[in-house]
């Protein structure tokens, strides 16, 4: 596998941030769609050297006037590295929102870079996985298209169809593999959609940047794009100082609510708004958290679980958002594009669920065996980690209750059983109820 130089790196790095200062000219004004064609129907290039987007594809130097920015918070992309840059067509300009979405000409393209940094003890060596290319067409609608890189990083070819890879990651102590997902056309539509304006992540909330975010520009990213013209109305002082912006996760100066609303605006709001997923809460930042619907939000589906809300107050265990963001299986929010865990997220989802007044909960019951085959009995030992807290448990399938037998050594498994076990202690909320299922001998 052959990964570039650091060093062509650092220089690219300096050229975005030269194209970042100077800015775009709006004279010279990147043509509208650049190589790509003006609906999905046409042939898009089979390259991505052939898209227009690049003057150097092998060394990923954009094409002159497109114009790189950054984002407050990134969604999660499995801890891929990301550069972004956008081509506005000439006299083009942006329908500028405070808050809510932006409206861009028919022709403007936005490019996305991702890189998977493939050595943990030298993060600076990266992978170059795929890029990315959204187009506005005239209709108002969105198209996008995947282009994966070769080995050797010299071009990235266009993908028919879906595709997941392994990826080998080198470790202090050997390796492991993660899994990573190349949408296909159709996937780009399933999140960038009609309902959100089919462009994500470019908005005053997320565009709205200084020199107080890591690596961000000495002058304010929003204030800059006003100063060049990009909006159909020019920006004024009191405007910019009255915007939001979005909260880092480990952003000082801002509350672990802020950071955290931050956090599901940029993961889940795409789809998660009125009219968009069938879902009953609105994970925009833009609205109030008194009108999301977020806590103690009804749920849609339980998943199994007694008294679930979108998120129960101090307590993660009931809360199904924090459940399916730390999922990986087929529970799993965002469903696209998403193998691996963003460990950092799920821990500010959990900090600020355990911040929010309630009473105590008790953790579910663990089980010493995981459910499965075994050939031969087998003895199953519950364990809960709260002193003075008992354990009920059930071989029926029944929901286990106060009349239930207790626990107080291991159970025989002689043949198929379905063991359900729930915690239960005065003064804390019961813990819900959890379950393996097993099955003996043949």
């Amino acid at each position: 596998m052959s990964i570039e130089p650091f060093q062509h790196r650092r220089a690219a790095g300096l050229l975005l941030a030269i194209l970042f200062v100077t800015g775009a000219d709006r004279a010279g004004a990147s043509q509208a769609y650049l190589n790509m064609p003006q609906q999905p129907g046409g042939g898009l290039p089979l390259l991505l050297s052939q898209t227009g987007a690049f003057r150097d594809t092998a060394r990923l130097l954009p094409a002159a006037n497109l114009v790189p920015y950054e984002l407050n918070v990134s969604f999660w992309a499995d801890g891929a590295h990301k550069q972004r840059w956008m081509s506005l067509p000439p006299e083009g300009k942006i329908g500028f929102a405070s808050k809510g979405d932006w409206t861009f000409p028919a022709g403007t393209v936005f490019v996305k870079n991702f890189e998977l940094a493939t050595n943990e003890s030298h993060p600076e060596a990266r992978r170059r996985l795929e890029t990315r290319l959204i187009v506005r067409t005239a209709d108002g609608g969105v198209y996008g298209a995947t282009y994966k890189w070769r080995p050797d990083s010299s071009d990235a070819d266009l993908l028919a169809t879906n595709l997941t890879e392994p990826i080998v990651i080198k470790t202090a102590t050997g390796s492991r593999t993660q899994m990573w997902y190349y949408p296909s056309r159709e996937d780009c539509r399933t999140c960038h959609t009609d309902r959100n304006g089919g462009v994500l992540g470019v908005k005053t909330r997320q565009i709205n940047r200084d020199a107080s975010f890591v690596g961000g520009a000495a002058e304010n990213q929003l204030r800059r794009w006003s100063g060049l013209g990009f909006f159909e109305t020019p920006l004024s002082d009191a405007q910019l100082a009255a915007c939001d912006r979005l909260a880092r996760a480990d952003g000082t100066g801002r509350s672990l609510e802020d950071r955290a609303r931050s956090y599901l605006d940029a993961n889940c709001s795409n789809c998660h708004r009125p009219g968009g997923t069938v879902a009953y809460f609105d994970a925009r930042y833009d609205t109030p958290l008194a009108q999301q619907g977020l806590i103690n939000g009804q749920i849609l589906l339980d998943e199994g679980i007694d008294s679930p809300r979108i998120i129960a107050p101090n307590d993660i265990w009931r809360s199904i958002l924090f459940m399916r963001a730390h999922a990986t299986d087929a529970l799993k929010m965002p469903p696209l594009a998403h193998e691996s865990l963003d460990r950092a997220g799920c821990e500010l989802l959990r900090q600020w669920i355990a911040s929010m007044p309630g009473p105590k909960v008790l953790p579910p019951p663990s089980f010493s065996l995981a459910a499965g085959n075994y050939a031969n009995p087998v003895e199953l030992s519950l364990t809960d980690n709260e002193a003075g807290a008992v354990i009920r448990f059930t071989l029926d399938g029944s929901r286990p209750t106060l009349s239930d037998a207790i626990y107080d050594k291991p159970i025989r498994l002689a043949g198929p059983t379905t063991v359900r076990a729930k915690a239960f202690k005065p003064g804390f909320t019961k813990s819900i109820t959890t379950q393996e299922t097993f099955i003996i001998g043949n």
